[in-house]
Formats: C-alpha cells, structure tokens, sequence
C-alpha cells in the first residue's frame, strides 16, 4: 500500500508537472522583448540621423572605448534634454564593439547585447525591467540562435531552459528555488513537453 508521503509526493510530482510542462510550451512562444535572427549576427548598428554620439577614451590608449548615443527629448517641464538611448563599450581595447546597452525613455537599463569571446558578434542579449534583470538568452553552440533561456524574479534564478539538440526550442528545464536547484525536467521526445521529472539531490535529501 502507498504510504501517505509517498502518496503526497506522487500528487506533488503531478502538480508540477501539469505546472512545468505549460511554462515549458510556453517558452516557445514568440515574445516581444526576444531578439530577432539579424540582432545576434553583429552588435554595433549605423547611427541614426537623430542621434547623437559622444566618445569616449576610458583608457587613455587613445581611441575611443565608449560610444554614447542620445537624442534630443523634452522633460515633463518642456525643457529640452539629450537623452540617452545607447551606450556601446569596447572592453579589450581592440576597436571594436563588445557591449551594447539600450535605455529606455525613463532612463533605465532596457536590454544588453554581449559578445563574450570578442568574435564581433551576440553571444548573449540580456533584459531588464526597472533595471532589474528578468531574463538572459544564451548562444553557447555559436549558431546564432539562443539555446539558453534564464528566468529571474527579483534578481533571483527561477528557471533555466536549455536546447540540448538544436531543435530551436527548449528540452531542458531548471527550476530553481531559494538559488538552488528545485527539480529539473527532460523532454525525451521533442514534443515541446516534458516526459521525465527529476528532483534535485539537495532537494530530495530533505
């Protein structure tokens, strides 16, 4: 006969899983922050005819290492500012863009675009929401498509997702609780739905 803690744990694992296997669909759908396929094949773009960009020479190597881009706006009061919409940063003083920062109207940190191994092109775009990052997606392959997708709430990681075939969508999921890992769930199949739930070491030994 099934014990009542094993009985509690078969319906938790029920629970999530009808949980799990939605936010797993979910996370294939388009979303309007996601980037597109052209936004991760290179990181500086053209300025715009009203922008202006400002240099910047952080090391004094005698190159520019900051490029500050604004346009002009009006405050609440009518007067006139130049506000900041894009904030490029060249981080091993080769000449080239390795960071891209975009601001919204508020000022704040929108998104980031990231080239990590200095190939001039995105490895990684993050997002931001009052400045605080909700989610990151990775290209760790090099195709130029992301295979991972960080959830944060709050500053805190909630959930990873991974695209461990290069199907292009999430087989992988990461669920994460107090900054450790909660339980972790496979799709098996490529049917977009996860087949196997596996708790967490850490987790079970509680």
């Amino acid at each position: 006969m099934i014990s009542r803690l094993q009985w509690q744990w078969t319906y938790a694992v029920l629970v999530v899983c009808a949980v799990g296997c939605s936010s797993g669909k979910s996370a294939t759908r388009p979303d309007s922050q996601s980037a597109s396929s052209s936004d991760w094949k290179q990181l500086h773009a053209d300025r715009q005819s009203n922008e202006q960009v400002t240099e910047y020479d952080t090391n004094h190597d005698g190159k520019p290492d900051i490029w500050q881009y604004t346009v002009k706006a009006k405050s609440a009061d009518g007067k006139e500012y130049n506000r900041l919409v894009r904030k490029e940063l060249d981080l091993n003083g080769d000449g080239k863009v390795d960071i891209v920062r975009y601001y919204g109207e508020e000022g704040q940190l929108e998104k980031e675009a990231l080239d990590l191994d200095f190939d001039g092109k995105v490895d990684q775009w993050n997002y931001y929401q009052n400045g605080v990052i909700v989610r990151k997606e990775i290209d760790l392959s090099g195709r130029g498509q992301p295979d991972t997708w960080v959830y944060y709430e709050q500053g805190h990681l909630v959930r990873k997702e991974r695209d461990t075939k290069g199907r292009g969508k999430p087989d992988y999921w990461e669920y994460w609780e107090n900054d450790q890992i909660e339980r972790i769930g496979e799709d098996l199949d490529g049917d977009g739905k996860i087949d196997r739930w596996t708790k967490s070491p850490v987790q079970a030994s509680k």
